[in-house]
């Protein structure tokens, strides 16, 4: 096979990562055609529109066409065939490989001779060579030969203004190097960005593990010291914008309310249980997840002892939580730490309010007049835009008595000044 222009896309997983990998394949010219199993999300694509927000894609199918089914035989027709599908932690944060697995027994049984299949869900190294590459010899196909297999670890940042799956460098891995050949030339022909062949697909997959476990580590230690400044009167934030005017060998990280993202917290478990199952303990990595999974709870003991500060039980308080959305400006609600913050608040007895202009249709209000309205408290766990509107004249009109800010987002001196009670995370 040689990769052109004439070759045939097949793209499983119409998501965040699946979606704007389709349209931008299509902008370059080729033929693609988009698999779900989510009839509505296909029914709204075949519309020309995204079904969650995201500026830049909005903007690109209305001038591409994707061809959309939830029919996995129309891959039959596919010369290169892309894995997009989620791969989650369940409740004790084991790696679920389920979505990875169905789909690669879709695509090995309505595969192409000849064709390139390309992994591009976040997997823990080994799972290729492992569960993916027996899938297709089991169904008769000749890795190498019938079949090339490749691993292009997703980059996606929603919410991004300026990178998106057309302009981020990527990374490729394959299993023979006629199969990195062909991966490569086809990233080439669609990202405006260097594309880096990487020697081992293992190698591939620990790229993406390495890149989320790295960010998490060091907003876990952000975190840790936030809880530690908050004790010392410190205020973080301006501490690491000193630290930040460092030119050299310092990398600002920010503390907040918890980490959500179906990226961060997630992925650092697949090389945590990969490891130990080969007899290593990611103790760092652990300790890492254990502070930011702390971080809610810890948000959620604020609000308490702000409201005891004003001699107020948040049994029974109504408490307005600002943002569902785990990340400013996007609709994405995965491990969105603002669901883990409601939980535990409603468990002492709160009384819940909810807005968030991304995801109105879970908001318990329909616009920021009204939570401030209803609400004696605000927590802040999502730093949208719109939030700025929230300013220490509205908290004081709307009689806020207390403001708890998970993400460091709004005007702390000014609020203070109001004789609003203001905490956010470390100061």
């Amino acid at each position: 096979m040689k990769i052109s222009k004439k070759c045939k896309i097949g793209i499983i997983g119409m998501g965040y990562v699946g979606l704007p990998l389709a349209a931008v394949a299509a902008k370059k010219g080729y033929e693609v055609y988009g698999i779900d199993t989510d009839k509505e999300k296909l029914k709204i694509i075949a519309q020309g529109k995204s079904p969650f927000k995201e500026d830049f894609l909005e903007k690109l199918l209305l001038k591409v066409k994707i061809n959309v089914s939830a029919d996995p035989k129309i891959l039959k027709k596919c010369d290169i065939c892309i894995i997009c599908v989620p791969t989650p932690v369940d409740e004790k944060y084991y790696p679920v490989l389920d979505p990875v697995i169905s789909a690669s027994k879709a695509v090995a049984q309505n595969l192409k001779k000849g064709a390139l299949v390309i992994l591009e869900s976040t997997v823990n190294p080994g799972v290729c060579e492992d569960i993916v590459r027996p899938i297709f010899v089991a169904a008769g196909h000749r890795p190498g030969r019938d079949v090339f297999i490749a691993h292009c670890p997703e980059r996606v940042n929603p919410g991004d203004p300026k990178w998106n799956v057309g302009n981020i460098p990527r990374v490729v891995g394959a299993f023979e190097e006629a199969g990195l050949k062909l991966a490569k030339e086809f990233y080439e022909s669609i990202v405006d960005a260097p594309i880096m062949a990487i020697d081992s697909i293992r190698e591939a997959e620990a790229v993406k593990i390495l890149e989320n476990s790295f960010r998490d580590i060091n907003i876990a230690f952000v975190n840790e010291l936030a809880k530690s400044f908050g004790r010392l009167n410190i205020d973080i934030v301006n501490v690491i914008k000193g630290a930040s005017t460092k030119p050299f060998s310092f990398m600002p990280h920010w503390p907040s309310c918890g980490v959500g993202g179906h990226c961060i917290p997630v992925d650092p478990y697949y090389l945590i249980e990969k490891a130990k199952s080969n007899g290593f303990d990611h103790s760092f990595l652990r300790t890492a997840r254990a502070i930011n999974n702390s971080m809610p709870e810890y948000t959620a003991e604020m609000m308490q002892d702000l409201l005891n500060d004003v001699k107020k039980s948040v049994k029974g308080a109504k408490i307005g939580i600002l943002g569902l959305s785990y990340k400013a400006n996007v609709g994405d609600l995965r491990e969105s730490p603002s669901y883990k913050i409601i939980k535990l608040l409603e468990k002492i007895g709160a009384v819940i309010h909810t807005y968030d202009p991304f995801v109105l249709d879970k908001s318990t209000a329909k616009s920021l007049a009204e939570i401030l309205k209803k609400s004696e408290a605000i927590l802040l766990a999502t730093n949208h835009r719109e939030f700025k509107k929230v300013t220490a004249e509205k908290l004081k009109q709307n009689k806020i008595l207390v403001v708890v800010d998970g993400k460091n987002f709004l005007d702390k001196e000014a609020i203070k000044k109001a004789g609003i009670l203001y905490r956010g995370i470390g100061r």
